[in-house]
């Protein structure tokens, strides 16, 4: 794969060209207060935006956030990513209240060298997302006019076939950024020759949402541990009780040929933690895994299954984990995630956290990101790329 990269476009000059950057300021807003909740992804991109704004290029950024409707919808506006990132670039940046139209051209043509202008929402038009090519090519020719050369900084995106992503380059003389490429590096370590033990825990609601990459991991790694939601399938294809547990019962006869054909390789929990209900108060307490009660609903891993993962991964060299072990948003449902991830940052092996809800859970629960190999930015980008699909953002950097 050959991708050129910001460090070959800072060596062709950028001073006074418009540098079109494509980030991921994807970032969770408080649903009361509409206050940024977690602006990790915002910091990630600050060193792609650093290096160009030292070295003199019009930076023109542009992003989605959220799923608005292919129009305007002031929930969705990026109006206070852009100020959160000017306080973190510590310069002022130019918002522009449309992506293409009046407001972006006027905004951009308008930037001195050095300065940062922001785009409204990338998805308030139906162009940047439409599965019709001359739709989302007419608006990737209006986006790639804002700009001199592109640059991508936006894994989280990069598995989307979006006009932003996929059609702009084509258009534009094109560059991966410092996180995108760092992804790529970091994720090819881990499809190429991992070092070994090779342990990978997986978490989150679904089966089916991480089956494909279950399926193609299987066969490379040394130990799979399996927890939130998604454990309850498998408990069930074991023949246990799952109370009101979350269930795919679509995906029991699934979950038992993967048991069959794991070679043992698979480790599920052993004990849970059981509630009355679905809420942050419920009466809880912690039950055998093959012992739930009928009318109780599991929310985290227990003790012992916490114990049991640290041990498998106490001796790993690598370490791959994507998904909460329980609902950790709600803090009596917490323990389970925090004592997996504790584990996977105490252990002498290389790891990374998968992006999503598992980088969301570092976050949340305060623990030391430097205490992890790398934490993704891209949680459906990163599971893509396990999988071994062609990733049409990554594809469209390539020479």
């Amino acid at each position: 794969m050959s991708i050129r990269n910001l460090d070959d476009l800072l060596a062709e000059g950028v001073s006074g060209r418009r540098v079109l950057v494509r980030a991921d300021l994807n970032v969770p807003l408080d649903k009361q207060t509409g206050q940024i909740a977690d602006d990790g992804r915002i910091r990630a991109v600050l060193p792609t935006l650093g290096a160009l704004t030292e070295a003199g290029a019009k930076v023109v950024v542009c992003s989605h956030l959220g799923r608005p409707k292919g129009a305007p919808d002031p929930q969705f506006s990026l109006a206070p990513v852009a100020g959160r990132l000017g306080e973190l670039l510590g310069t002022a940046v130019h918002f522009a209240t449309d992506t293409v139209g009046e407001s972006a051209r006027a905004t951009v043509a308008a930037l001195a060298d050095g300065e940062v202008a922001l785009l409204e929402n990338l998805r308030f038009n139906k162009g940047e997302t439409s599965k019709d090519d001359a739709e989302r090519g007419a608006f990737a020719d209006q986006l790639a006019a804002l700009g001199d050369v592109y640059v991508d900084d936006a894994f989280g995106a990069v598995h989307r076939k979006h006009a932003s992503v996929h059609d702009v380059p084509a258009r534009l003389p094109h560059f991966a950024g410092r996180l995108v490429l760092r992804e790529v590096e970091v994720l090819s370590q881990l499809t190429g020759d991992p070092e070994r033990p090779y342990v990978v825990v997986l978490g989150g609601s679904k089966v089916s949402d991480k089956l494909a990459v279950i399926e193609a991991l299987l066969p490379k790694v040394d130990r799979l541990l399996i927890g939130g939601g998604m454990c309850f399938t498998f408990l069930k294809a074991q023949g246990h009780e799952v109370g009101s547990s979350l269930l795919e019962a679509e995906m029991v006869e699934t979950c038992r040929n993967l048991l069959e054909r794991s070679e043992g390789k698979i480790m599920l929990p052993v004990d849970v933690v059981a509630a009355d209900a679905f809420a942050p108060d419920a009466a809880h307490d912690t039950v055998p895994a093959d012992g739930i009660p009928s009318k109780r609903v599991g929310l985290d891993v227990g003790p012992k299954t916490v114990a049991g993962f640290a041990a498998a991964l106490k001796g790993a060299r690598t370490i791959f984990w994507n998904g909460p072990m329980g609902v950790f948003e709600m803090p009596a449902f917490a323990h389970g995630t925090r004592g997996v991830a504790e584990a996977i940052a105490g252990a002498d092996a290389f790891s990374v956290v998968g992006g999503g809800d598992s980088a969301a859970a570092v976050r949340a629960l305060g623990l030391d990101e430097k205490s992890f190999g790398h934490i993704s930015t891209g949680g459906g980008a990163s599971l893509e790329y396990l999988e071994g699909k062609t990733l049409p953002g990554i594809a469209a950097l390539e020479n």
